[in-house]
């Protein structure tokens, strides 16, 4: 048996400490805080040289020391809180009637042959009109209300869901539907056990989608017809020229959506595309 050298021991000496550094650094990242919040450091460390460069003018361009300034001010002062429950009540008020218009509808659509080809050309009419296009003749109909930043939300909402439930409908193969048939199943059976399942992937992400546009359309809703609200509080901070108070409402806005998706809408997806047997497809698509 021959011994190591003196080089031989050296290199493994070294390997070892190298092999636990990146065994470390893979667990480490492998973490679901740093893969959630790793991105957004760089961003912020850019963020705070360039304020502390004065790459802009201060007055027009704060740091992230002044936004958290900013955030704890308007906790303390309960102006943040309020303003967040104001928002998500107008976007639950907003979910909970989009969702009960557009799943009926959509599932209408596609199921009658008559539906379709009446409401077909409306749909990708009114699609292609946006939802801030609304707000002037809104605004004359209900005023600076709620019921005015309800119709925004529901109208933003329901047209991605009909389109999704109709896409989703038209993925569900035939033959599932003709074997159901075969052994007797009548039409609202078929619908219950075969198309509703059959479709309800592409239904989550289509209601993933529209809560995603009702959230901006939330927002642009409270810029212009509000009285209340983050949107709200982030065009009154234009008005009096407080930027950190506009770099705020935007934070909020995205950890808000963030967490919203992560905990909820995904997971949704997710859980419906793994029931139903369609992992490997929607893996496939993305």
């Amino acid at each position: 048996m021959v011994a190591p050298t003196d080089g031989a021991l050296d290199r493994a000496a070294t390997r070892t400490p190298r092999r636990r550094l990146a065994v470390w650094l893979r667990r480490v990242t492998r973490t679901g805080a740093v893969r959630t919040l790793g991105p957004f450091v760089p961003i912020v460390v850019l963020w705070w040289l360039a304020a502390e460069l004065e790459v802009f003018p201060a007055a027009f361009f704060v740091g992230p020391d002044a936004v958290l300034t900013e955030f704890l001010d308007l906790m303390r002062k309960g102006v943040l809180p309020g303003y967040l429950s104001d928002s998500l009540t107008r976007l639950a008020y907003g979910i909970g009637f989009g969702l009960l218009i557009g799943l009926p509808m959509g599932f209408l659509v596609a199921m009658s042959a008559w539906a379709r080809r009446l409401t077909w050309p409306l749909l990708l009419f009114f699609q292609a009109i946006a939802d801030i296009a609304w707000l002037p003749i809104v605004i004359v109909w209900f005023g600076f209300s709620l019921t005015a930043v309800t119709f925004v939300i529901v109208y933003t909402i329901v047209f991605p869901l009909v389109l999704a439930v109709v896409s989703g409908v038209e993925q569900v193969p035939q033959e599932l539907v003709r074997a159901a048939r075969s052994l007797g199943a009548g039409r609202f059976r078929v619908f219950v056990e075969v198309i509703v399942p059959g479709a309800l992937p592409a239904v989550a992400g289509g209601i993933r989608t529209g809560l995603g546009y009702g959230w901006r359309a939330l927002i642009a809703a409270e810029i212009i017809v509000g009285t209340s609200g983050v949107g709200f509080m982030m065009f009154d901070a234009r008005r009096v020229g407080d930027v950190s108070e506009v770099f705020l409402g935007m934070i909020v806005l995205g950890v808000l959506w963030y967490a919203m998706d992560a905990l909820i809408l995904a997971p949704f997806e997710r859980a419906t595309v793994e029931r139903w047997g369609m992992v490997r497809q929607v893996e496939a698509g993305r």
